[in-house]
């Protein structure tokens, strides 16, 4: 579909208007920057030894933010890897057409969702003990409490992107005697990658910035590390370590929404390539069918 479609091209008033509020927004933008940093020249923030601080390994602050972000990817990855695959579970439970597996399902996906996820954190350190019998390290008190808040937001995720697919496609593949378990992974949950993946990406960034929770359970991640840091050297250094943080958690969310661009494109594209060998698979079709009835047979 042609982009013309949607709106009307802009015309010579029309782009010279965006270039204008282009121009206006980066003149605005700059400005702010130009101030701030004025406001840390007067306050003595702009000096040399408090952002060299961050560079000198005698100090050792690089290896200890270094050590931090170590500690934040292995504790966002395992998670994300459990809550991925638990909401797919999910999801598949909340598709069921069987109530005795399809309710109690929506019952936990509602509950992990309405609670906030820094209280699921402090109740797992303070009361997994106590109430549960369980003795979680830090680590996996701040994993368990991101698998559990992230997979019923991803389970609602996997279940819409499943949803947003035509009902033809598993009516067409009902039509040659496939089981719904069959349809769901083999015909739906493949074209609804496709759809969902940006929702996906987007939870997932957000699921590596809550690593920043596991600062209220003393776990050495990059926030904890940098006040750590700051309780060492002093007040005076606060806006570079917490800065520091920051740019860090910046560039790897950006890289891991690099990466899923990336990924993006090309399942895009292979879904392309594969829709335009689609009418040579359709000339065959009856021939198709045939094999598919005779194997089942």
């Amino acid at each position: 579909m042609s982009a013309s479609v949607l709106f009307d091209d802009l015309g010579p008033r029309g782009r010279r208007n965006v270039r204008l509020g282009s121009v206006v927004g980066g003149l605005l933008v700059l400005g702010l920057i130009a101030l701030g940093l004025q406001r840390m020249a007067v306050n003595g923030q702009l000096e040399a030894d408090r952002w060299a601080i961050l560079f000198d390994p005698r100090t050792g602050v690089p290896q200890s933010l270094g050590r931090a972000l170590i500690a934040t990817l292995q504790a966002a990855g395992v998670a994300m890897v459990l809550a991925t695959a638990l909401g797919a579970v999910l999801a598949f439970g909340r598709l069921s057409d069987h109530a005795v597996l399809r309710v109690p399902v929506s019952v936990v996906v509602e509950f992990f969702r309405a609670v906030p996820l820094v209280i699921l954190i402090l109740f797992l350190f303070l009361g997994a003990r106590p109430v549960l019998g369980l003795d979680l390290s830090r680590f996996w008190t701040l994993v368990l409490g991101l698998t559990l808040y992230n997979m019923a937001v991803l389970c609602e995720i996997i279940r819409a992107g499943i949803l947003s697919i035509d009902r033809g496609q598993s009516e067409a593949a009902y039509a040659i005697g496939l089981r719904k378990s069959q349809v769901l992974v083999s015909i739906l949950l493949p074209q609804a990658v496709r759809r969902m993946l940006p929702a996906l990406v987007s939870q997932l960034v957000v699921l590596l910035k809550d690593t920043s929770l596991g600062f209220i359970i003393a776990y050495p991640e990059l926030l904890q590390r940098a006040s750590d840091n700051i309780n060492f050297f002093g007040s005076r250094y606060s806006l570079q370590l917490y800065l520091a943080a920051a740019a860090i958690y910046i560039v790897v969310n950006f890289l891991l929404s690099t990466v899923a661009q990336w990924l993006e494109r090309r399942v895009n594209s292979s879904g392309r390539i594969a829709a335009g060998k689609a009418p040579l698979a359709g000339a065959n079709e009856d021939q198709t069918l045939s094999a598919v009835q005779a194997d089942r047979g």
